[in-house]
């Protein structure tokens, strides 16, 4: 990848070309409608109850719309749900460029088997837990490119509840994570509790690892396993922020084995519930 992709994912904009072309589109149709509705930046800015900087900035696509900006937005200069349908590409484009292809094909899934070896699994976080392993990148980020990274993930969370169609999730997380204490004893604790509400979902299954089995076929590192609705498999796996991408059944059968004997060896899921229950307990 290139000077600027690199730039990119250090979280720093080296130009106003460096701007996600999503973003752009989005502050020129928002300026379009808002000039179409006889109103200033200012009178946009008291309406939607945001600064007139925050506004500026999102009419010249150096900062994303959030999904509250873009509703308060939408009604002020009724713009017909034109600026919804950038959002989803306005919220991908916060993410760190090396996961932007894993996002847009969760969003084609509907099957998804992850296993996280070190971490709770994003798309399990609470808000706070994501923004403390967020703002662990190193070299250090801004922290409005923190605050990009974590809108982002949170809006990945509505897969969990997505109904059409409904995507059939595994998680399988190391016990040791379960102990680790990103955020502090409370982070840890709601986290937690957040693990085990989401685990009732019906289409959520969680597994521990314990940390007994000492040696098991995931010991390479984080992986995901996807499938679409017409049967095209896809395995991401990740380390150091490095993707590397597979597709097709003879590229990812091997994963999708090593993922099956994962399973029979984690917990099964009731006893993993038990046992986040005890550790949460013990916080």
């Amino acid at each position: 990848m290139g000077q600027m992709g690199n730039n990119r994912r250090r979280g720093t904009r080296t130009s106003e070309d460096d701007r996600p072309g999503s973003w752009v589109a989005y502050g020129k149709l928002l300026k379009f409608f808002r000039t179409k509705a006889e109103l200033t930046q200012e009178e946009l800015a008291e309406r939607i109850r945001y600064s007139q900087d925050h506004c500026a900035s999102v009419e010249q696509g150096r900062r994303p719309a959030r999904a509250e900006f873009t509703g308060r937005a939408e009604e002020a200069v009724e713009a017909g749900g034109v600026l919804w349908e950038l959002q989803e590409e306005v919220d991908l484009a916060q993410l760190p460029t090396f996961f932007r292809d894993l996002a847009a094909l969760e969003k084609e899934a509907v099957v998804r088997f992850s296993y996280d070896p070190f971490t709770v699994p994003g798309l399990l976080q609470t808000e706070e837990y994501a923004r403390t392993v967020l703002s662990s990148t190193y070299p250090p980020v801004e922290d409005e490119t923190v605050d990009q990274w974590l809108t982002a993930r949170l809006s990945r969370q509505a897969l969990l509840t997505r109904k059409k169609p409904m995507v059939t999730f595994s998680f399988i997380i190391e016990e040791a994570t379960l102990h680790r204490m990103v955020g502090g004893h409370e982070v840890m604790r709601a986290q937690l509790r957040h693990l085990l509400e989401s685990a009732k979902l019906r289409n959520v299954e969680v597994q521990v690892m314990p940390s007994s089995c000492a040696v098991h076929s995931g010991l390479n590192g984080h992986m995901v396993l996807m499938e679409t609705a017409d049967g095209q498999e896809f395995v991401y796996t990740e380390a150091q922020g490095c993707v590397t991408s597979l597709a097709g059944r003879e590229q990812t059968s091997s994963f999708w084995l090593r993922y099956g004997a994962m399973r029979a060896l984690a917990l099964g899921t009731e006893e993993s519930v038990r046992l986040i229950e005890q550790v949460a307990g013990e916080l």
